[in-house]
Formats: structure tokens, C-alpha cells, sequence
């Protein structure tokens, strides 16, 4: 059965649909969702042309709230800005969170979401991974 897991940023535009993408395209077993605790409502472009140039995008990824998700079984939750860790709601399952920051790319050059990319498939694939194989 696969383990559910949610990752959370502010705007759900760039950071969070780039790991849920990531995760859902490299992580055996796991099953992962985005949103965003003040969602910009549209997924960047430049972040949707990275997952597609890496052939992992999918039409179902949106900038949707936490409302939309919250009620689901996630047996992880993951932050990856500070003010979604800050502001990580009380879920009415009980679930393990962990925090992994990224550097927002919105706004910067396309090279800034090549860098984010990277970095989240290095980091954070391995942290959720980690905490599946306990």
C-alpha cells in the first residue's frame, strides 16, 4: 500500500509542485500531494517547464489550499518554506512533519528553478525515503 505524503509551501505555485512531482515520478511506494497555506493559485511557468523538460509533469498538479487536501490520510507531512512550517495546521489525524527549506525561485530567473529542482530531488527525496525505511 502506498504511504501518502503532503507537501506544503506558502503559494503552492513553485517549491511544492516541483516535490510532488519529484516524489510522485522517483519515490517507489509513495503517493505525494501539494498545497499552500496562502496558494497563488496558478502553478508558476517556469516551474511547470522544468517537470515538463524532465517529463514529469502532469495536468493535475494546481496551486490548491490546504483546506482541499487536509482531510486526507497523509502519513507525512513536509515543509518546504518557513512560514508553512510556522503557520502547519493541526491534522485531524495525527502525522509526522518534517521540515526542508528551500530558497523560493519565484521571480528569479529560469536558472533559480533549475537550482531549485536540483536541490529538492537531492534533498528532499533522500529525508522522505529516510523517514519511510524507519
Amino acid at each position: 500500500m502506498d504511504k501518502k505524503v503532503l507537501v506544503m509551501c506558502t503559494g503552492n505555485s513553485c517549491r511544492s509542485i516541483i516535490g510532488e512531482a519529484l516524489i510522485n515520478a522517483k519515490v517507489d511506494g509513495v503517493q505525494a500531494y501539494s498545497c499552500g497555506v496562502a496558494p497563488s493559485g496558478k502553478v508558476n511557468p517556469n516551474a511547470r517547464k522544468i517537470l515538463e523538460e524532465n517529463g514529469i509533469w502532469d495536468d493535475s498538479y494546481t496551486s490548491k489550499h490546504l483546506d482541499s487536501v487536509i482531510d486526507e490520510d497523509f502519513d507525512l507531512v513536509v515543509t518546504v518554506c518557513s512560514h508553512a512550517k510556522e503557520t502547519c495546521p493541526i491534522f485531524p489525524k495525527v502525522v509526522a512533519k518534517i521540515h526542508v527549506g528551500f530558497e523560493d525561485p519565484d521571480g528569479k530567473e529560469y536558472s533559480a528553478f533549475l537550482d531549485t529542482y536540483r536541490e529538492i530531488e537531492e534533498i528532499l527525496l533522500k529525508e522522505v525515503k529516510n523517514v519511510f525505511s524507519k
